[in-house]
């Protein structure tokens, strides 16, 4: 058993190179081998966003806070709120940010694949973003 106590791992900006805006991560778990498991808190100030990306073993997302937008490539966006569970397909091209005008945490959990989590592709462009949202308030 390992206890990490809170407050001893810093908060880190999310590397401009994956992310639109203001993006802070604080990491949760980075599980030795031979466990897989990666988790860390993202909080998207309004209008942040991730690259498109994809995860070899998939990926899921519980938004603790706030209220933000998904998207898959080829369609618009999704709204998502606090409390809701996004599950993100092995492959699957998507993105995840706040919305325009509100700020959103999630947990971000996923598994490592020969050393990789995430396939990182081309940054979302306005255009994608900002497409009329599904769902409610986003």
């Amino acid at each position: 058993m390992k206890i990490i106590a809170t407050g001893t791992r810093p908060t880190v900006r999310a590397t401009p190179e994956y992310f639109t805006g203001t993006v802070w991560q604080d990491p949760v778990i980075s599980a030795p081998e031979p466990a897989r498991v990666r988790a860390l808190i993202v909080a998207f100030e309004p209008g942040a966003r991730t690259a498109w990306h994809t995860h070899p073993l998939g990926q899921t997302l519980l938004v603790v806070s706030g209220t933000g937008r998904v998207g898959l490539r080829g369609q618009a966006p999704q709204v998502i709120h606090t409390g809701d569970t996004i599950w993100f397909a092995p492959g699957e091209e998507h993105w995840h940010g706040a919305s325009p005008n509100n700020a959103m945490s999630h947990l971000a959990i996923q598994e490592d694949l020969d050393g990789r989590a995430a396939d990182w592709l081309e940054k979302v462009s306005d255009v994608d973003y900002r497409q009329p949202a599904q769902g409610a308030g986003g």
